[in-house]
């Protein structure tokens, strides 16, 4: 992957030949026209293309014409769909070249934004790349007229109808079909967000890997009234494998799925599977991975890397429904699991219980809290495991890791851009990662898991005898959350763009964050300094709100 700062004059509509040198995040293919950066969907590295520029600005796009020379790794994608769903990302390319460029995306955000010097060397495969997803969801909208369900256009909220997905499992999409089958034999509306009215919003599927669960979510803005019984009757037919039927009264605005009341309309609500020879009782609304033969061997190496040297004490932040702290507790001597879901602490309770292990136990708290829990009762954990969402650990969590001490910390990562900034903050308190992997939880997107062992290094003992004055040294790097080269690296990695100080302190200075007394200001009172870019100056905002500045 390559970040550049695109400084030419290309012009929307001109035609280019052009070779691809690597990938951007998204899986697009890059180029560089007298030196900027082009990205263009749907190319591979080392093939030769005609394109056309869709987008002459600092982030440009082409959009490719014609192959003048075809990479060995491309393959015809057999998904009708494919282009315009935003579902996957990645079918042009043969299994190996998407693994090679998931591996490099993991390497590129540790070596450009978390500075390190130690790349990845391993990426553990999945067994399947189609129909592996044991959950699917389905937008429902009207379109023509009538209602249809599928997948939205990339950065859309357009629907494209979809009778098939290579990735869900057959059940998920013979459970749609029959739910649009339904509304339409009896007239029922698809919700439109826009205007606020209408009916169903969502179907959503999940089945069993390991059994014979399958259950239906149906999320609407309204219940089915004298329709209940008939639908029931209706989808029971059409997927006589049906265990369960569940209505989700989501009455929100926007786009979220699963929100509001949920009612049992007929059999069981939950799913029952197992994970790591654990089982687990699924409700609708609670998380669990969706390609479980994946999710075991990210899991079974996270075990790895925090009991190498048999801790006393684990704790798993984030734990959710318990999945990675009962996983460590088949191994380790006592886990203890923070969560500041309740509900996802009460099913991580029920699911130790239903699985007999004694060793677990679970607690609701933040990061913070749980750590100042621990002292209390004289505990200090021996290992951390960490599994954040996407936007990572917040330098507060970090800090309260610190103050643990563990001697490890294991990180699960869903984003390379924000695990590499976390682990160049761990790297500040003494952390080192001599392990890691990266997993394709995903196949066929761009998307990619990483587990990171973070221990304590050697400290060297030379010490050496440094004065310095405070008076003059620009102290805005401590302030604010975030320093400049945080924000450096975050408008880079999504974006492209290269911004400098001298933008981000004026950006800064129109929020009211303070800067520097004298930090970027010109020499001289007649002297002009650049101002930052309209772009930029968005980027850069971006950038703040995601450190919470602003």
């Amino acid at each position: 992957m390559c970040y550049y700062e695109c400084m030419s004059d290309l012009k929307k509509n001109d035609v280019y030949t052009v070779q691809i040198e690597s990938y951007s995040s998204e899986a697009f293919g890059v180029c560089r026209i007298d030196g900027q950066v082009v990205f263009v969907p749907g190319t591979l590295v080392g093939e030769t293309w005609e394109i056309k520029i869709v987008k002459a600005a600092s982030v440009s796009y082409g959009k490719a014409l014609r192959c003048l020379r075809s990479s060995p790794a491309r393959t015809m994608p057999e998904c009708p769909y494919y282009g315009r769903c935003g579902g996957c990302d990645t079918c042009h390319m043969q299994y190996e070249e998407e693994l090679r460029f998931k591996l490099q995306r993991v390497n590129d955000a540790l070596q450009r934004i978390g500075k390190q010097t130690r790349t990845v060397s391993e990426i553990l495969r999945s067994d399947a790349v189609e129909h592996y997803r044991n959950k699917g969801i389905f937008a429902v909208a009207n379109v023509q007229g009538e209602p249809a369900s599928g997948f939205y256009r990339p950065r859309s909220h357009d629907l494209i109808p979809v009778e098939t997905c290579a990735l869900q499992s057959a059940f998920s999409a013979r459970a749609a079909a029959a739910v649009i089958a339904f509304m339409r034999e009896h007239g029922i509306p698809a919700y439109d967000e826009k205007k606020g009215a209408g009916t169903v919003r969502h179907v959503f599927c999940r089945n069993a890997a390991h059994g014979k669960d399958a259950v239906l979510c149906i999320v609407s803005a309204s219940g089915f009234g004298d329709l209940t019984q008939p639908l029931i009757a209706y989808l029971r037919k059409a997927c006589p494998e049906l265990t369960g039927i569940v209505l989700n009264v989501n009455r929100s605005k926007g786009n979220t799925v699963l929100a509001g009341d949920f009612y049992t309309l007929w059999g069981d609500a939950h799913v029952h599977d197992t994970l790591c020879g654990i089982a687990f009782e699924i409700a609708p609304q609670a998380f669990f991975q969706v390609n479980p033969p994946q999710a075991k061997k990210l899991y079974e190496r996270a075990v790895d890397y925090a009991l190498a040297d048999a801790p006393d004490l684990v704790l798993d932040l984030y734990c959710g429904a318990g999945t990675i702290s009962l996983c460590m507790a088949r191994r380790a001597r006592r886990v203890i699991g923070a969560e500041i879901v309740p509900e996802a602490v009460e099913n991580a309770i029920a699911n130790g219980r239903r699985n007999g292990i004694e060793n677990a136990e679970f607690i609701c708290a933040d990061a913070g809290t749980a750590a100042q829990q621990l002292a209390a009762r004289g505990l200090h954990p021996d290992v951390v495991v960490v599994d954040p969402p996407r936007k990572g650990l917040h330098e507060s969590v970090i800090d309260a890791i610190g103050l643990m001490a563990p001697t490890r910390v294991v990180y699960v990562s869903c984003n390379p851009a924000t695990l590499a900034r976390d682990v160049l903050r761990f790297q500040e308190l003494g952390y080192v990662f001599p392990e890691a992997a990266a997993v394709d939880m995903f196949p066929r997107t761009c998307h990619v898991e990483t587990v990171v062992l973070l221990s304590k290094g050697e400290i060297d003992s030379k010490k050496v005898r440094v004065e310095f004055s405070l008076e003059d040294m620009d102290m805005s790097d401590f302030q604010d959350k975030a320093t400049y080269t945080q924000i450096k690296d975050y408008v880079l990695e999504h974006s492209g763009l290269k911004v400098s100080n001298l933008y981000i302190s004026q950006i800064k200075r129109k929020c009211g964050l303070e800067v520097g007394k004298n930090y970027n200001l010109p020499k001289a009172e007649d002297s002009r300094q650049p101002q930052c870019p309209s772009e930029k100056e968005n980027a850069i905002r971006e950038a703040m709100k995601y450190f919470g500045m602003i």
